[in-house]
């Protein structure tokens, strides 16, 4: 049970802070209640949310190599390669050799990738818009500000080392 600190005590004398002040959970139920506006909206389009995110860092980024697209994705390598042979499947994405290193190839999205990313980016604006709107668009811009500055504070390439 949760005392007026936020702290709940349990049994074994060890207390910890109250799950509603769990960052953690907050970001997982935050992150939830944005992506159940957009799954829909991505169902309705054939892709999921990680084929999505793979698009959208291929139209941001034109041509990149794989172990890049992972980072920028935020796709553990064994998901990127299942998402790739999909979106490749589908011809929305291609390999490429890169033209400074022949051993490395670059991905890129193919013209019907480009297609579907012009289908899918005025829905997913839409429903940012209905966002701004209900959350409000500066309390927006504070929440991307203050992410960044979190990530920033705590990522730990950022940390100093030892």
């Amino acid at each position: 049970m949760a005392d007026k600190t936020g702290q709940t005590h349990h049994k074994q004398g060890a207390a910890m802070r109250d799950i509603e002040h769990s960052l953690p959970m907050q970001l997982l139920r935050a992150r939830e209640a944005a992506m159940a506006r957009f799954r829909p909206m991505l169902r309705g389009h054939g892709l999921t949310e990680q084929q999505w995110r793979v698009i959208r860092v291929l139209a941001a980024a034109q041509s990149i190599d794989a172990t890049e697209l992972a980072r920028r994705s935020f796709l553990l390598a064994p998901s990127l390669t299942r998402i790739l042979q999909f979106l490749e499947a589908r011809n929305l994405v291609q390999r490429e050799a890169d033209s400074r290193d022949q051993r490395r190839s670059v991905l890129k999205l193919t013209p019907a990738g480009w297609e579907v990313f012009g289908a899918v980016a005025p829905d997913s604006e839409r429903l940012y818009a209905n966002i701004e709107r209900e959350f409000g668009q500066g309390k927006l811009q504070k929440l991307y500000d203050l992410l960044a500055d979190f990530t920033g504070a705590i990522a730990s390439d950022s940390r100093p080392t030892e």
